[in-house]
């Protein structure tokens, strides 16, 4: 009996220091998934929440870039552009709620998965064109811009993996940002253009033009 409580009392410690070991861990990996800049997940933590949001049938993906982002650091600054992503992200994570997920992808592109419950999110997303268009803070009104947003419902393409929809949600993107109409739904159809042609498209009109997309 002795002898058992001896090896209890000298497990417990190792216990203990395990368990922290593990939760600083879990801390760390949960920290490395979230954009360290706007605070939402990076492209690995958001393909893990949105891969389990796509089962819903109802899901949609959404794809948003920043209009003119580089004219907008070069003119004001590294740190204005710093704040207008921020303010993007912030109102981007607030429209998705905890129901769906935000990511950044890097620079100024970012993406969500909804679940549409009304079939309303045409609407909701024109609403949130019209949010994101806002300046940057109070204090800053002259740093504003806007962001061209492109979606697609997963159900249109059953079967289709996460990368897939991103394509299909940036292409509407990239047609909605070309005809200046903020929000495009991605065709029932094939995609607007291929992969390797719309960034060929956006290399050449920031080759011609001198500033970004």
């Amino acid at each position: 009996m002795n002898t058992l409580l001896s090896v209890l009392a000298a497990a417990g410690p190792l216990a203990a220091g395990w368990s922290v070991h593990t939760m600083w861990m879990r801390r760390r990996l949960y920290t490395a998934r979230l954009d360290p800049l706007t605070g939402l997940h990076t492209r690995d933590g958001f393909t893990r929440r949105a891969t389990a949001l796509l089962r819903d049938p109802r899901a949609v993906v959404v794809l948003a870039d920043v209009d003119h982002f580089k004219q907008i650091s070069d003119r004001f600054g590294h740190a204005a552009g710093d704040a207008l992503l921020q303010a993007t992200a912030a109102r981007l994570a607030h429209y998705v709620g905890r129901t769906g997920v935000a990511g950044r992808l890097g620079g100024d592109e970012f993406t969500a998965v909804v679940i549409d419950d009304h079939g309303t999110v045409g609407d909701l997303l024109a609403v949130l064109h019209g949010v994101l268009a806002r300046p940057a803070s109070s204090t800053t009104p002259d740093v504003r811009t806007t962001v061209s947003l492109g979606w697609v419902r997963a159900e249109d393409h059953p079967g289709e993996e996460l990368s897939a929809l991103l394509r299909r949600a940036d292409e509407a993107m990239y047609a909605a940002k070309q005809g200046r109409v903020g929000v495009r739904r991605a065709g029932l159809g094939r995609l607007f253009a291929t992969w390797s042609g719309r960034r060929a498209g956006r290399r050449g009109a920031r080759a011609e033009s001198g500033v970004a997309a």
